[in-house]
């Protein structure tokens, strides 16, 4: 409600007017019987909010690049780890376990060629230790 001064009519939103009283209350004046709630707008189909969520479903190249140097660099870290465990006679399966977990990640694509290849590479060798360690002979 908009109010235009302490004294005399003020006017509301919907154009009625409202006059004060001499007790310190107000009145409204007679509309003449209730008036008809006003037709409300057909509702707009969501196409807004189904834009939205199919943008958070496109996937920026360069996150997924990074993502995928990361991942990489988690297996290499894990075959170092690994290569320091077996070399000290002491191999933990929860780092074989870490190591299988992180090979279906790499299998996914960048779009870059060149990041594509060593990703590759890591996980063939990746798949080759969890070969040897799931083998009879192997550790």
């Amino acid at each position: 409600m908009r109010i235009t001064g302490p004294s005399g009519p003020t006017s509301t939103s919907h154009g009625t007017s409202v006059r004060r009283t001499g007790a310190g209350g107000f009145t409204l004046p007679d509309s003449g019987g209730a008036q008809a709630p006003a037709a409300t707008a057909a509702s707009r189909p969501l196409a807004g909010i189904d834009a939205l969520i199919a943008l958070q479903g496109v996937e920026d190249p360069t996150e997924r690049r990074r993502r995928a140097v990361v991942r990489g660099r988690s297996a290499l870290d894990i075959l170092d780890e690994m290569k320091l465990a077996l070399l000290a006679g002491n191999l933990d399966p929860a780092i074989v376990a870490r190591l299988a977990g992180i090979a279906a990640g790499l299998k996914e694509t960048t779009g870059d060629p060149g990041l594509d290849s060593v990703l590759a590479e890591i996980e063939l060798r990746v798949e080759v230790e969890l070969a040897k360690m799931k083998s009879p002979g192997g550790v």
